[in-house]
């Protein structure tokens, strides 16, 4: 019997589901992460409704899924690190260019950001009930790292670790660009896997 905001929705826009339900624990059937306690918080704290566009899940490297435009390619010895767009996480620099794949370094980045931009272009559509008011972009949440941090299977994470900084500096800038809210707060949280 959980409570279920009306005053606040959920925007589930990772992997081009697009799913949209007022605020509880259970608006994806009880799978759900740390939008659970921000969200009732920020619902609460603020008098106007409250959107969570959720874009993100587990599992995605900032080096190299979520990599924004602008990130370039780094050499560390003999390997070369992709840059955005680039369709190989790493290749040894003989090799030259990196191979031409499906997947590549940012595709993530591109795929929400278009969602993102399609809900608040048709904002009207998807909430008509607050169409009169409009929408603002309050600031962006972060809850992400731990695939930039140990070893997750892919032999790169000490790499993608000493790089994380500056790409989640490159996020932020990339992202208040993106939207045009150049002031916007940006809050980071890590989780502590193992005790890190």
């Amino acid at each position: 019997e959980w409570i279920v905001r009306k005053d606040a929705h959920v925007n589930n826009t990772y992997m081009g589901k697009g799913s949209d339900a007022p605020f509880s624990p259970m608006w994806r059937g009880g799978t759900f992460g740390p939008e659970v306690g921000f969200g009732y918080v920020a619902a609460t704290y603020h008098d106007s409704p409250v959107i969570l566009m959720k874009v993100d899940i587990g599992n995605r490297s900032l080096a190299w899924d979520i990599l924004p435009p602008g990130s370039e390619r780094y050499q560390i010895g003999d390997t070369m690190y992709a840059g955005y767009g680039d369709g190989q996480s790493s290749w040894p620099v003989a090799q030259g260019e990196p191979k031409k794949g499906g997947w590549y370094a940012g595709k993530q980045y591109d795929e929400y950001t278009a969602r993102i931009h399609d809900v608040l272009d048709n904002f009207a559509t998807e909430y008509p009930d607050w169409a009169a008011q409009g929408y603002e972009i309050a600031g962006f949440v972060w809850w992400q790292g731990h695939w930039d941090g140990g070893e997750q299977g892919t032999g790169t994470a000490s790499v993608y670790a000493n790089r994380y900084e500056g790409n989640l500096v490159n996020l932020i800038n990339t992202l208040r660009t993106e939207f045009n809210v150049p002031d916007a707060p940006f809050v980071v949280a890590t989780v502590g896997f193992g005790g890190g």
